[in-house]
Order: C-alpha cells, then structure tokens, then sequence
C-alpha cells in the first residue's frame, strides 16, 4: 500500500495566486497620484511678512478642491486594495 506524501499545499477553497494584481498596482498608483496632488494644491497661499494677511489661503482651490482630491485618492487606494481581478 501506497502512503500518500502531504505537501505543503494551499488549503482546500483558497486561491494560491497573488492577491494583488497589476491592475491593482495601477490603480495605487494612481490614488497616490491624485492624494499628492491634493496635497500640492493645499499648499502655499501664505505671506512673505507675518505683519501682512493674505485672502489667498481661503482660495476655492485650497479650501474645496483639493480636500476632494484627498479624498476622491483615498476612496481609490481602497477601491484598489479590496477590488480583486480575475
């Protein structure tokens, strides 16, 4: 009678392949992309001179845009981690 040997297999109902894809790396790449340059655009809008204020620091951009793009990058690095491509 035969033994069986046991390998050092996957258990029964797991998938052994990567579990992130290329398509995955894309995506992160891309929502880092889209949070750095939220983070771009938040910045700046100060005065040389302390004595001085600047209206600029309450721009549309500063103050909507780029908190969206923040966001929209975080919600697209999530997206990226748990979506899983065949």
């Amino acid at each position: 009678m035969k033994k069986e040997r046991k390998t050092a297999q996957e258990p029964a109902g797991e998938n052994p392949r990567m579990p992130l894809t290329r398509r995955n790396y894309i995506l992160l790449a891309a929502g880092f992309a889209v949070i750095v340059l939220g983070f771009v655009l938040m910045a700046g809008g100060g005065s040389d001179s302390p004595d001085e204020f600047d209206y600029a620091m309450f721009s549309w951009r500063r103050i909507t845009l780029a908190p969206i793009l923040v966001i929209g990058g975080f919600v697209v690095e999530i997206y990226a981690i748990l979506k899983r491509y065949d």
